[in-house]
């Protein structure tokens, strides 16, 4: 086994280990860790959404920049680049974080979801799939972004030291942040502990480029299973910790944040899963590469940030009860956009934006 696939199973079992703890240390059942819902619980601690139960800036997104910002200057791989369809990446981020928020997480809760036993989000990953693979049909007809170009290095810095100033807020506690008193936001693993966690897989997932949505792309198109590797390793190993501390439920009802319409459930993650192949990555690897220096990335994070905010301060968001009218429209409408967006990039073949696989 190369040391490229032993760090891509590493990343993937301290992750699936660090969900499983984290839960039992104060955070939601099966959200360990999920980027989309913590990115929206980080939306909402600045009060750029009113959803009371879910208002916290959560330190693991904190950490995991920052371990991957420090991990891309030890190996010399920081990079500022951008101006690649910035805008057009804004838009997409926009409406992946609509259908993640109608399935209730990202690819990443979506494994730790099934590894919970909640089957609801086999049906997503189905999606998710579905979504890709649409995507790939796009990549392979030519659609581009564009070429991301050097960008003033002081331009790369900003998202890091932007995610080091919300932890310094976050420990100072000023009267405009907002936390949960009730609900998944109220929950949450003590501030060190969930910080030190989102340390170890931001440095992780730098130097393996753990990506979900990348394993998918890669396996559909190259049949090169190795990104996905980390995220059987999640699975397996979130599943063992489960079991071990009884936190193991099968069935689609009775499971924790989360529904059981299964046709938005699947339609959710396929818009979010085709936002992000044209994205070129996952909300993770979005945010590991955005601490990298590619200010693109940093401008999707953007994006995702403003489709929590929207989908929460007009009742677009999914909940346990299910999925409102108007998320149902949302998801629909997300998918024409990304359609049309996919459509009008195909002509031109031009390199840029995050890339995947062993060699990336």
């Amino acid at each position: 086994m190369n040391k490229q696939r032993l760090l891509i199973i590493a990343a993937g079992g301290v992750l699936g280990l660090l969900a499983v703890i984290l839960v039992k240390m104060g955070n939601p059942a099966n959200m360990g860790y999920c980027i989309a819902c913590f990115l929206r619980d980080t939306t909402g601690g600045l009060g750029l959404h009113r959803a009371a139960p879910v208002q916290y800036i959560r330190p693991e997104i904190i950490g995991l920049v920052l371990g991957a910002f420090i991990a891309s200057q030890a190996t010399r791989e920081f990079r500022a680049v951008g101006g690649s369809s910035s805008f057009t990446r804004f838009t997409l981020g926009f409406f992946a974080m609509m259908g993640m928020l109608v399935f209730l997480g990202c690819p990443v809760r979506a494994v730790l979801r099934l590894a919970g036993g909640d089957l609801n989000a086999g049906v997503g990953l189905a999606g998710l799939v579905a979504g890709v693979a649409v995507g790939v049909w796009f990549l392979k007809s030519g659609f581009t972004l564009g070429r991301a170009v050097p960008q003033p290095k002081s331009n790369g810095y900003l998202f890091s030291a932007f995610m080091a100033v919300l932890f310094i807020l976050l420990l100072a506690k000023p009267a405009f942040l907002f936390f949960s008193e009730q609900g998944p936001g109220s929950m949450h693993a003590p501030v060190w502990i969930a910080l030190v966690a989102g340390l170890a897989v931001g440095a992780l997932a730098q130097r393996s480029r753990l990506c979900m949505v990348g394993g998918i792309r890669d396996f559909i198109i190259l049949r090169d299973g190795h990104l996905l590797y980390g995220f059987i390793t999640i699975f397996v190993v979130a599943l063992a910790g489960n079991l071990a501390v009884g936190a193991f439920n099968i069935g689609f009802t009775g499971q924790p944040v989360a529904h059981t319409d299964g046709l938005w459930n699947f339609l959710g993650m396929a818009l979010a899963g085709w936002a992000a192949v044209l994205l070129g990555g996952c909300p993770l690897r979005q945010l590991v590469a955005a601490a990298e220096g590619n200010t693109d990335c940093a401008v999707t994070i953007i994006g995702l940030m403003a489709g929590a905010a929207v989908s929460h301060n007009f009742g677009l968001a999914a909940s346990p009860d299910g999925v409102p009218l108007a998320g149902q429209i949302a998801v629909i409408l997300g998918l024409l956009v990304v359609f049309a967006i996919g459509m009008v990039n195909r002509p031109a073949v031009v390199t840029g934006g995050v890339s995947f696989g062993k060699g990336s």
